[in-house]
């Protein structure tokens, strides 16, 4: 159903304008539609999420920290289901939610250090010195018992915690640890949103060390951020790329053109392939570059449909395959039995309708994603540089708290 508070029909652009000056729950209904529609694709899905969740955080009330932490989990889960297979969304409210509670356990930290710096100053006077400096002033003071970092911004009487399952009993001056809270965690998902922005830059940046002089580079379904790593590449470097696609394209029309003009414009020959004559091409491949939708905790891939075909082939001929991730596309768990299955999207673009009764009789599929085994991948390439499988659990520990990584926006 289209959004209630929009006279129009959405596109990203409008909405993300419209933020600031619409409702709160129009701007969710205005992205779930576009969601389900496939409106918004690649990474304008998680700069899309980050923007959303920044606006729950700025409008939306909330007075402790766990009414916070559901509202967010409770918009994720309705952007998730909007578009089930779009695993960004769940990364980016794990990200947020880890920020949260990040921000709420310094503030936490911060009162505890105050309130142990005022006990202190109450103590009486020690006659004598001790014979050397140490910390027994502080061992003698009477410390506050320690207070979970859902207790922060309490304003109201104790109430059991939709998040813990624990009450969060009133606090002073939780009003202004409230404001303070808001705008540390609207600043935290901006860097978020940074990060996201920066990430295909960042990538490309690398994009000199892993080509080579020379290179056949294997290019399937080539990504933007794909894109974007080749034409860095060819600023610095002379070689070759293989396009390879499954598309079917219209009569004359050249596949990838705007990508072929550019690197040709750098002097980079380009090839175009299809999936069917990869076998014959990869003797003649120095490496095989791919995008990724998202990358699992055992290592495994969300990528674009065909491209399995592209890395069994380079595994044959003992041909390195590059996966291009920024590290917010990186997933804490491993695929469930459904991820493993093929995504399938809108057929007609090789069938077309108008031919009548002889597509009346088909039953076709157009296949657009597909899971890509960790055995087939040899680097992650990602906006903190190369990676191995063995570093991911490293990564994501990094950028995941411990409560986030089990969290699931699916229904059962």
């Amino acid at each position: 159903m289209a959004p209630s508070q929009m006279s129009y029909a959405p596109t990203l652009g409008k909405l993300l304008k419209s933020l600031n000056t619409q409702p709160l729950e129009a701007s969710i209904e205005a992205l779930v539609y576009l969601l389900k529609r496939r409106q918004v694709k690649g990474d304008d899905i998680a700069n899309a999420t980050a923007h959303m969740l920044l606006q729950v955080v700025a409008k939306s009330k909330w007075q402790n920290v766990d009414q916070l932490l559901a509202k967010v989990s409770n918009t994720g889960l309705r952007l998730a289901q909007a578009a089930p297979t779009e695993q960004v969304i769940g990364n980016v409210v794990r990200r947020v939610m880890g920020l949260i509670r990040d921000e709420a356990s310094e503030d936490r930290n911060a009162d505890e250090m105050g309130d142990s710096v005022s006990d202190l100053s109450q103590l009486p006077t020690t006659p004598t010195m001790p014979s050397r400096p140490g910390p027994t002033p502080l061992r003698a003071a009477t410390l506050p018992m320690s207070k979970s970092m859902f207790n922060l911004l309490s304003v109201s009487e104790p109430v059991q915690s939709p998040v813990t399952g624990a009450s969060t009993p009133m606090s002073q001056g939780a009003s202004a640890n409230m404001h303070a809270l808001r705008s540390e965690v609207i600043d935290g998902i901006e860097e978020i949103m940074d990060e996201i922005s920066q990430a295909d830059d960042q990538i490309a940046g690398f994009a000199d060390i892993q080509i080579h002089p020379g290179d056949y580079v294997l290019a399937y379904l080539p990504s933007p951020t794909v894109e974007r790593f080749l034409i860095k590449a060819a600023a610095k470097r002379r070689f070759t790329v293989f396009l390879a696609s499954t598309e079917r394209q219209k009569p004359g029309e050249v596949p990838h053109a705007a990508l072929r003009k550019k690197l040709d414009g750098l002097g980079v020959n380009t090839i175009s392939l299809a999936s069917n004559s990869l076998m014959a091409y990869m003797p003649r491949v120095n490496k095989v570059v791919i995008g990724a939708k998202a990358v699992y905790a055992n290592g495994g891939v969300s990528t674009e449909s065909g491209c399995s075909i592209a890395a069994r082939a380079a595994r044959e001929y003992s041909k390195p395959v590059i996966v291009l991730s920024g590290v917010y596309k990186f997933c804490p768990v491993d695929p469930s039995d459904d991820v493993t299955e093929f995504e399938q999207g809108d057929p007609s673009t090789f069938v077309d309708y108008a031919d009548g009764e002889a597509v009346d009789a088909l039953e076709v599929e157009n296949i657009v994603a597909e899971y890509l085994p960790p055995q087939y991948v040899d680097v992650y390439l990602t906006n903190l540089g190369p990676q191995t499988r063995d570093h991911l659990a490293t990564i994501m520990a990094d950028h995941y708290e411990s409560e986030d990584m089990g969290l699931s926006l699916h229904l059962p």
